[in-house]
Protein backbone atom coordinates (compact mmCIF):
# COMPACT_ATOMS: atom_id res chain seq x y z
CA UNK A 1 0.00 0.00 0.00
CA UNK A 2 1.86 3.35 -0.77
CA UNK A 3 1.69 6.10 1.53
CA UNK A 4 -1.60 8.10 1.55
CA UNK A 5 0.50 11.36 2.64
CA UNK A 6 -0.37 13.96 -0.02
CA UNK A 7 1.99 15.93 -1.68
CA UNK A 8 1.49 19.58 -0.53
CA UNK A 9 0.28 18.39 3.29
CA UNK A 10 2.50 19.52 6.32
CA UNK A 11 3.18 16.72 8.78
CA UNK A 12 1.65 19.08 11.48
CA UNK A 13 -2.06 18.46 10.20
CA UNK A 14 -2.67 15.29 12.59
CA UNK A 15 -4.11 12.98 9.68
CA UNK A 16 -0.85 13.57 7.88
CA UNK A 17 1.27 13.08 10.58
CA UNK A 18 -0.70 9.39 11.38
CA UNK A 19 0.04 8.69 7.89
CA UNK A 20 3.60 9.16 8.04
CA UNK A 21 3.61 7.19 11.26
CA UNK A 22 2.25 4.19 9.86
CA UNK A 23 4.81 4.33 6.68
CA UNK A 24 7.80 4.48 8.96
CA UNK A 25 6.09 1.06 10.62
CA UNK A 26 6.01 -0.94 7.38
CA UNK A 27 9.08 -2.05 5.45
CA UNK A 28 7.94 -1.74 1.78
CA UNK A 29 7.19 1.75 2.30
CA UNK A 30 10.47 2.02 3.89
CA UNK A 31 12.48 4.26 1.25
CA UNK A 32 9.11 6.53 0.27
CA UNK A 33 8.81 7.46 3.80
CA UNK A 34 12.29 8.13 4.47
CA UNK A 35 12.00 10.24 1.49
CA UNK A 36 9.06 12.45 2.81
CA UNK A 37 10.22 12.43 6.13
CA UNK A 38 13.27 14.33 4.69
CA UNK A 39 10.86 16.40 2.79
CA UNK A 40 9.06 17.37 5.96
CA UNK A 41 12.20 18.65 7.95
CA UNK A 42 12.83 20.22 4.68
CA UNK A 43 9.59 22.07 4.52
CA UNK A 44 10.09 22.85 8.72
CA UNK A 45 13.12 24.45 7.82
CA UNK A 46 12.01 26.33 4.66
CA UNK A 47 9.14 27.55 7.09
CA UNK A 48 11.72 29.06 10.01
CA UNK A 49 13.49 30.79 7.43
CA UNK A 50 10.49 32.57 5.93
CA UNK A 51 9.18 33.28 9.16
CA UNK A 52 12.90 35.31 10.24
CA UNK A 53 12.76 36.63 6.94
CA UNK A 54 9.26 38.02 7.31
CA UNK A 55 9.97 39.21 11.31
CA UNK A 56 12.91 41.25 9.96
CA UNK A 57 11.14 43.07 7.61
CA UNK A 58 9.34 45.96 8.25
CA UNK A 59 5.18 46.49 8.40
CA UNK A 60 3.59 49.63 7.59
CA UNK A 61 1.48 48.89 10.20
CA UNK A 62 -2.42 49.39 8.35
CA UNK A 63 -2.86 45.59 7.95
CA UNK A 64 -1.81 44.18 10.74
CA UNK A 65 -3.71 42.12 12.61
CA UNK A 66 -3.60 38.43 14.72
CA UNK A 67 -5.93 37.02 12.07
CA UNK A 68 -3.74 38.32 8.94
CA UNK A 69 -0.86 37.02 10.56
CA UNK A 70 -2.46 33.67 10.98
CA UNK A 71 -3.00 33.88 7.57
CA UNK A 72 0.37 35.20 6.24
CA UNK A 73 1.56 32.19 8.20
CA UNK A 74 -0.06 29.50 6.40
CA UNK A 75 0.74 30.84 3.16
CA UNK A 76 4.36 30.92 4.36
CA UNK A 77 3.79 27.24 5.31
CA UNK A 78 2.53 26.48 2.03
CA UNK A 79 5.83 28.38 0.24
CA UNK A 80 7.64 26.47 2.38
CA UNK A 81 6.00 23.08 1.08
CA UNK A 82 6.18 24.39 -2.52
CA UNK A 83 10.34 25.18 -1.58
CA UNK A 84 10.99 21.69 -0.44
CA UNK A 85 12.03 17.97 -2.19
CA UNK A 86 13.30 19.45 -4.75
CA UNK A 87 16.42 17.28 -6.66
CA UNK A 88 19.76 18.25 -4.97
CA UNK A 89 17.68 20.12 -2.43
CA UNK A 90 18.71 20.08 1.64
CA UNK A 91 15.85 17.02 2.04
CA UNK A 92 18.38 14.28 -0.43
CA UNK A 93 21.08 15.12 2.80
CA UNK A 94 18.68 14.59 5.26
CA UNK A 95 17.20 11.57 3.18
CA UNK A 96 20.62 10.23 3.25
CA UNK A 97 21.14 10.66 6.80
CA UNK A 98 17.76 9.34 8.04
CA UNK A 99 18.65 6.23 5.75
CA UNK A 100 21.64 5.66 7.71
CA UNK A 101 20.61 6.06 10.87
CA UNK A 102 17.49 3.67 10.14
CA UNK A 103 20.11 0.83 8.72
CA UNK A 104 22.00 1.14 12.11
CA UNK A 105 18.92 1.26 14.05
CA UNK A 106 17.66 -2.35 12.23
CA UNK A 107 20.94 -3.62 12.92
CA UNK A 108 20.93 -3.08 16.84
CA UNK A 109 17.04 -4.35 16.52
CA UNK A 110 18.09 -7.31 14.58
CA UNK A 111 20.25 -8.32 17.73
CA UNK A 112 23.26 -7.95 15.72
CA UNK A 113 26.50 -9.29 17.53
CA UNK A 114 29.77 -7.47 17.27
CA UNK A 115 32.80 -9.00 17.88
CA UNK A 116 36.24 -7.29 17.44
CA UNK A 117 36.83 -4.19 15.45
CA UNK A 118 39.52 -5.77 13.38
CA UNK A 119 37.79 -8.55 12.16
CA UNK A 120 37.43 -10.69 14.70
CA UNK A 121 40.43 -13.28 13.95
CA UNK A 122 39.94 -14.07 17.59
CA UNK A 123 36.46 -15.10 17.45
CA UNK A 124 37.11 -17.06 14.79
CA UNK A 125 39.51 -19.73 16.97
CA UNK A 126 37.38 -19.43 20.02
CA UNK A 127 33.56 -19.29 18.89
CA UNK A 128 33.94 -15.53 19.82
CA UNK A 129 30.49 -13.77 18.48
CA UNK A 130 30.74 -12.67 14.82
CA UNK A 131 32.33 -9.45 14.39
CA UNK A 132 29.32 -8.16 12.05
CA UNK A 133 25.95 -6.88 11.39
CA UNK A 134 24.37 -9.36 9.74
CA UNK A 135 22.04 -7.83 7.62
CA UNK A 136 20.08 -11.30 6.58
CA UNK A 137 16.61 -10.48 7.94
CA UNK A 138 13.77 -9.11 6.24
CA UNK A 139 13.22 -4.91 7.21
CA UNK A 140 9.52 -6.18 8.81
CA UNK A 141 12.11 -8.07 11.21
CA UNK A 142 13.98 -4.90 12.12
CA UNK A 143 12.39 -3.98 15.57
CA UNK A 144 14.53 -3.51 18.82
CA UNK A 145 14.82 -6.66 20.45
CA UNK A 146 14.27 -4.62 24.03
CA UNK A 147 11.44 -2.83 22.20
CA UNK A 148 9.38 -5.99 20.98
CA UNK A 149 6.02 -7.10 22.03
CA UNK A 150 5.88 -8.72 25.62
CA UNK A 151 3.72 -11.41 23.73
CA UNK A 152 6.01 -12.08 21.06
CA UNK A 153 9.00 -12.66 24.08
CA UNK A 154 6.47 -14.58 25.99
CA UNK A 155 6.17 -17.05 23.44
CA UNK A 156 10.23 -17.11 22.51
CA UNK A 157 10.89 -17.57 26.01
CA UNK A 158 8.18 -20.20 26.36
CA UNK A 159 9.47 -22.28 23.54
CA UNK A 160 12.60 -22.62 24.56
CA UNK A 161 12.06 -22.54 28.44
CA UNK A 162 12.64 -26.11 29.05
CA UNK A 163 15.60 -26.20 27.00
CA UNK A 164 17.13 -23.41 28.70
CA UNK A 165 16.75 -24.86 32.10
CA UNK A 166 18.23 -28.41 31.18
CA UNK A 167 21.46 -26.45 30.17
CA UNK A 168 21.15 -24.01 33.27
CA UNK A 169 21.27 -27.57 35.55
CA UNK A 170 24.10 -28.53 33.89
CA UNK A 171 25.94 -25.28 33.21
CA UNK A 172 25.35 -23.36 35.93
CA UNK A 173 24.75 -20.30 33.67
CA UNK A 174 21.12 -19.12 34.47
CA UNK A 175 18.21 -19.69 32.00
CA UNK A 176 16.65 -16.39 32.15
CA UNK A 177 20.40 -14.96 31.11
CA UNK A 178 20.66 -17.37 28.32
CA UNK A 179 16.65 -16.56 27.01
CA UNK A 180 17.44 -13.31 27.29
CA UNK A 181 20.91 -13.02 25.29
CA UNK A 182 19.51 -15.24 22.40
CA UNK A 183 16.32 -13.01 22.82
CA UNK A 184 18.49 -10.09 22.07
CA UNK A 185 20.88 -11.71 19.46
CA UNK A 186 17.75 -12.87 17.30
CA UNK A 187 14.99 -10.30 17.79
CA UNK A 188 13.40 -12.70 20.09
CA UNK A 189 13.12 -15.15 17.26
CA UNK A 190 12.21 -12.77 14.35
CA UNK A 191 15.95 -12.58 12.50
CA UNK A 192 17.56 -15.71 13.02
CA UNK A 193 20.48 -16.80 10.96
CA UNK A 194 19.30 -18.84 8.00
CA UNK A 195 21.11 -21.49 5.49
CA UNK A 196 21.24 -20.48 2.23
CA UNK A 197 18.01 -22.49 1.26
CA UNK A 198 15.89 -20.95 3.76
CA UNK A 199 16.45 -23.78 6.32
CA UNK A 200 17.13 -22.68 10.01
CA UNK A 201 20.61 -22.88 11.73
CA UNK A 202 19.36 -22.34 15.33
CA UNK A 203 22.44 -20.39 15.72
CA UNK A 204 21.12 -18.34 18.80
CA UNK A 205 24.13 -16.33 19.58
CA UNK A 206 25.47 -15.28 16.19
CA UNK A 207 28.53 -17.36 16.74
CA UNK A 208 30.80 -17.90 13.59
CA UNK A 209 32.65 -21.37 12.80
CA UNK A 210 36.20 -20.70 13.71
CA UNK A 211 39.36 -23.28 12.53
CA UNK A 212 38.32 -25.31 15.69
CA UNK A 213 34.70 -25.61 14.72
CA UNK A 214 34.17 -29.30 13.15
CA UNK A 215 29.92 -29.04 13.08
CA UNK A 216 27.61 -27.68 10.50
CA UNK A 217 28.47 -24.56 9.28
CA UNK A 218 26.52 -22.18 7.03
CA UNK A 219 27.65 -19.70 4.77
CA UNK A 220 26.06 -15.96 4.75
CA UNK A 221 27.11 -12.77 3.32
CA UNK A 222 27.54 -10.47 6.06
CA UNK A 223 28.76 -6.48 6.80
CA UNK A 224 32.26 -6.95 8.40
CA UNK A 225 33.51 -3.54 10.22
CA UNK A 226 37.34 -2.89 10.14
CA UNK A 227 38.78 -0.14 11.22
CA UNK A 228 34.91 0.97 11.24
CA UNK A 229 33.85 0.53 7.83
CA UNK A 230 31.66 -1.65 6.33
CA UNK A 231 32.64 -4.25 3.90
CA UNK A 232 30.46 -6.89 2.35
CA UNK A 233 32.00 -10.17 3.21
CA UNK A 234 31.19 -14.30 3.14
CA UNK A 235 31.36 -15.21 6.54
CA UNK A 236 31.08 -19.51 7.66
CA UNK A 237 28.62 -19.41 10.96
CA UNK A 238 27.90 -22.19 13.29
CA UNK A 239 24.79 -24.39 12.31
CA UNK A 240 23.13 -26.67 14.93
CA UNK A 241 20.58 -29.31 14.57
CA UNK A 242 18.22 -27.82 17.44
CA UNK A 243 18.18 -25.07 19.23
CA UNK A 244 19.16 -26.95 22.94
CA UNK A 245 22.66 -27.76 20.71
CA UNK A 246 22.84 -23.82 20.70
CA UNK A 247 22.11 -23.27 23.76
CA UNK A 248 24.71 -25.97 25.14
CA UNK A 249 27.07 -24.58 23.04
CA UNK A 250 27.07 -21.04 24.33
CA UNK A 251 27.51 -22.31 27.83
CA UNK A 252 30.19 -24.30 26.45
CA UNK A 253 31.81 -20.98 25.28
CA UNK A 254 31.21 -19.04 28.39
CA UNK A 255 32.34 -21.50 30.85
CA UNK A 256 34.96 -23.20 29.17
CA UNK A 257 36.70 -20.07 27.65
CA UNK A 258 39.20 -17.72 29.84
CA UNK A 259 38.04 -14.38 28.56
CA UNK A 260 34.54 -15.05 30.12
CA UNK A 261 35.78 -16.28 33.57
CA UNK A 262 34.72 -12.50 35.18
CA UNK A 263 31.22 -13.02 33.57
CA UNK A 264 30.84 -16.99 34.67
CA UNK A 265 31.58 -15.59 38.74
CA UNK A 266 28.58 -12.69 37.92
CA UNK A 267 25.95 -15.51 37.96
CA UNK A 268 24.63 -13.61 40.68
CA UNK A 269 23.74 -9.89 38.78
CA UNK A 270 22.13 -9.38 35.77
CA UNK A 271 23.59 -5.88 35.14
CA UNK A 272 27.22 -7.16 36.45
CA UNK A 273 27.15 -10.80 34.17
CA UNK A 274 25.91 -8.44 30.82
CA UNK A 275 28.65 -5.80 31.90
CA UNK A 276 31.21 -8.98 31.93
CA UNK A 277 31.08 -10.36 28.86
CA UNK A 278 30.98 -6.69 26.74
CA UNK A 279 34.35 -5.86 28.82
CA UNK A 280 35.25 -9.38 27.99
CA UNK A 281 34.92 -8.52 23.82
CA UNK A 282 31.62 -10.17 23.14
CA UNK A 283 30.69 -6.92 21.85
CA UNK A 284 31.78 -3.74 20.65
CA UNK A 285 28.51 -1.87 20.70
CA UNK A 286 29.19 0.58 23.74
CA UNK A 287 25.58 0.16 25.00
CA UNK A 288 25.08 -3.91 24.59
CA UNK A 289 25.54 -4.43 28.48
CA UNK A 290 22.65 -2.29 28.96
CA UNK A 291 20.61 -3.49 26.23
CA UNK A 292 21.29 -7.22 27.17
CA UNK A 293 20.83 -6.55 31.14
CA UNK A 294 17.26 -5.52 29.45
CA UNK A 295 16.43 -8.48 27.15
CA UNK A 296 17.60 -10.25 30.49
CA UNK A 297 15.33 -8.75 32.84
CA UNK A 298 12.60 -9.46 30.09
CA UNK A 299 13.04 -13.05 29.97
CA UNK A 300 12.86 -13.36 33.93
CA UNK A 301 9.94 -11.53 34.04
CA UNK A 302 8.32 -13.60 31.18
CA UNK A 303 9.85 -16.98 33.28
CA UNK A 304 7.75 -15.49 36.13
CA UNK A 305 4.75 -15.01 34.47
CA UNK A 306 4.91 -19.19 33.05
CA UNK A 307 5.36 -20.94 36.44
Amino acid sequence: MALTLPPNTLALDIRALDALKQGAGSSAQAAQTTREAARQFESLFMHELVKSMRAATLKSGLMDSGQADLGQDLLDQQLALSLSGMPGGLSEAIRRQLARQMAGAAGDARGDVNGNANGGAKGHADGAPASSTLGLQPPAAASASAGAPSQERARFVQRLGHSAERVARDSGIPAGFMLGQAGHETGWGQSEIKHADGSNTFNLFGLKAGQGWAGKVAEVRTTEYVDGRPRKVLAKFRAYDSYEESLRDYARLINGSPRYAKARAQTGSVVAYATALQKAGYATDPGYARKLSGAIHSALRAQRTQT
